[in-house]
């Protein structure tokens, strides 16, 4: 029978491969694998917990256990694929978004994801916005105009006054020093 499990800490397509391969290595059958979630063929649950949850710790991921950590990993999940694709496209509130992606009330999401990771959505959805104009910047090959454009700023001072009170740097800073400071996605918080 096919079984759910979610992972903790899974924020890019290498988490995936790197899930797969070890799972398959290990002799798990492997279903499907995508951010946040593995699908496998089992016959005994309870049999394979600790050694999936071994194999998963061992690569800086973990099992989640509870409902409510599931829904507060969907819910970075969710924020952390809106960045896959440039420029970003939500074309609704946030809340919106997240509400139907999740099929919960916001209400519930938000008080949970609030509760639990000690930081509204909202924060943590301009921290990883910051973390994409970081990884844009190092890049260079745009401006800081096109970076807020591409991220959906309204405008290149909104994007600045953002990320000086995130980083506490300017923009200009930040780039002269060019050193990479950036935060690991699955540790922003």
């Amino acid at each position: 029978m096919e079984k759910d499990f979610f992972i903790k800490n899974m924020v890019c397509d290498r988490c995936i491969k790197v899930v797969r391969e070890e799972l398959e290595a290990s002799g798990f059958d492997v279903t499907q694998v995508e951010l946040g979630k593995v699908i496998l063929q089992v016959e005994k649950e309870k049999a394979i917990n600790d050694k999936l949850n071994s194999i998963l710790t061992k690569n800086g991921f973990s099992l989640l256990a509870t409902t409510n950590e599931q829904v507060v990993e969907k819910v970075k999940v969710t924020i952390l694929s809106l960045f896959k694709e440039l420029p970003l496209q939500l074309e609704e509130k946030l809340s919106e978004y997240l509400s139907r992606k999740l099929h919960l009330e916001y209400s519930k999401i938000s008080k949970l994801f609030s509760y639990t990771e000690k930081i509204t959505i909202e924060k943590y959805f301009i921290k990883v916005k910051i973390e994409k104009v970081k990884e844009l910047i190092q890049v260079g090959e745009l401006n800081f105009t096109q970076i807020s454009q591409l991220l959906d700023y309204s405008n290149v001072n909104h994007l600045s006054s953002q990320f000086k009170n995130e980083t506490g740097m300017s923009l200009t800073k930040y780039k002269a020093m060019d050193q990479n400071f950036r935060n690991p996605l699955d540790q922003i918080v």
